[in-house]
């Protein structure tokens, strides 16, 4: 009866994964929406990169909007509101700077 009463040593990182099940899918969006996320970000603070900037922004905004739809662990949705949010600011300073298309068409 002592032995039930123990609570269960847990890492960390398990604290954030509730249903301790691999999700491939969600990791690989993950993945993609703060590699995207910080390529936009990062982009953003050299003006000449604003193709790049926009680009990487609109496609992680996309990646994240995505993973948050079939997101199923706290893990996940925290990752992606920070490639989110660092997407999302790398994208708008790259269609302040230029846009998607800036100087290419037109």
């Amino acid at each position: 009866m002592a032995q039930a009463m123990r609570p269960q040593q847990q890492s960390p990182i398990s604290l954030l994964s509730t249903d301790h099940k691999a999700h491939p899918l969600q990791d690989a969006l993950l993945a993609a929406t703060l590699v995207l996320g910080a390529v936009a970000f990062i982009t953003a603070f050299f003006h000449e990169l604003h193709l790049l900037t926009s680009w990487a922004g609109l496609f992680g905004i996309l990646t994240g909007a995505y993973g948050q739809f079939v997101s199923e662990t706290t893990r996940e949705r925290f990752g992606m509101i920070i490639g989110l949010g660092a997407a999302g600011i790398g994208f708008y300073l790259g269609m302040a700077n230029g846009g998607l298309f800036g100087g290419v068409l037109g």
